[in-house]
């Protein structure tokens, strides 16, 4: 078989020569491919994790990038209703036990039936995706959060089970630290969220302000804009740390990556301060230097616990 050209999602689509049929093995290469290839605060897989797991984050990590491609990279909301259904239709028939003929499938069935992992965490994620054509504004923090069950939350529930954990007090730590990085990117991405006319600040909050809503349209960046930014900020915060006491109760290695994560999501919200909250005027990033020094603090942070622990793989770490 000649060697494929790879696509990400939405070219994908556009490339009848990419339906043809795909291979197991050629399946499992692209959803590698489609994890070391695009760019993340922090690499999906660290190289701590143990080898056998690395090929199972691919395939969940694609299952994700193909599922918010589609809601957010086909510039038409009708389009991607539809997509996001023939989506959830393929989901569907891969756990009914039908053959798959997607690449993303094929690779993800080996996944779920090796570490028996369940539909809703994948439906979840689609719930919010799907919402996301016809929701684009929230008026308090109960809805934003009730966003994020099905928008972050599934994600960190995934990996726990991938590394063997199930149960409720390490998925609702989980939630909180998945919940803050939702809220870190989303206060990173206020500029680029307007530009797809989709506020995620809380009205209420922003109203609270003495701000309102035509203003942030504008981009009218003043006192009160920052004021809100500001609380916003120190809530997402609040959900990092009611989630820090997650990383103590993994296998060190998984706990050096949530660490990371963590770690991450806060440096956005230092960034977004860091810039006096004037997100209307530039995007918060994190540079390499930075991304190194997070690295290198964690590493210090758990090397002890690393250099001590016994070499089980993390899939069998379960309480």
């Amino acid at each position: 078989m000649a060697t494929r050209n790879f696509l990400a999602p939405a070219a994908f689509l556009e490339d009848p020569a990419s339906q043809s049929p795909w291979e197991l093995d050629e399946s499992l290469r692209y959803t590698r491919w489609l994890a070391t290839g695009h760019y993340e605060n922090f690499h999906v897989v660290s190289l701590l994790l143990p080898r056998e797991l690395h090929q199972d984050f691919y395939n969940v990590y694609a299952y994700c990038r193909w599922s918010d491609d589609l809601g957010d990279e086909l510039g038409n909301p009708a389009r991607s209703v539809k997509m996001l259904a023939w989506w959830r239709a393929e989901l569907e028939a891969m756990y009914a036990g039908t053959p798959p003929a997607h690449p993303v499938f094929i690779a993800l069935a080996g996944t779920v039936r090796r570490r028996d992992l369940p539909i809703e965490p994948f439906m979840n994620l689609l719930d919010a995706f799907l919402q996301d054509q016809t929701v684009t504004r929230y008026q308090d923090w109960a809805e934003i959060e009730a966003y994020c069950v099905n928008s972050a939350n599934p994600v960190g529930r995934l990996v726990l089970m991938l590394c063997g954990y199930r149960d409720e007090a390490r998925f609702l730590l989980s939630d909180a630290v998945c919940t803050g990085l939702q809220l870190a990117n989303f206060w990173q991405d206020v500029l680029v969220d307007l530009g797809k006319g989709r506020i995620y600040l809380p009205l209420d909050l922003v109203s609270k302000h003495g701000y309102s809503e035509e203003q942030l349209l504008s981009r009218e960046d003043c006192p009160a804009f920052r004021g809100a930014m500001r609380e916003a900020v120190d809530h997402a915060r609040g959900y990092f740390e009611r989630g820090q006491g997650l990383v103590f109760t993994l296998n060190p290695r998984l706990a050096l990556d949530i660490d990371l994560f963590i770690r991450g999501g806060v440096a956005i919200l230092d960034e977004v301060q860091a810039i006096d909250y004037a997100v209307l005027r530039q995007r918060p990033r994190i540079g390499r230097l930075q991304r190194g020094g997070i690295l290198f603090r964690a590493l210090a942070a758990h090397i002890p616990r690393l250099w001590s622990a016994p070499k089980e793989p993390a899939s069998t770490a379960g309480p």
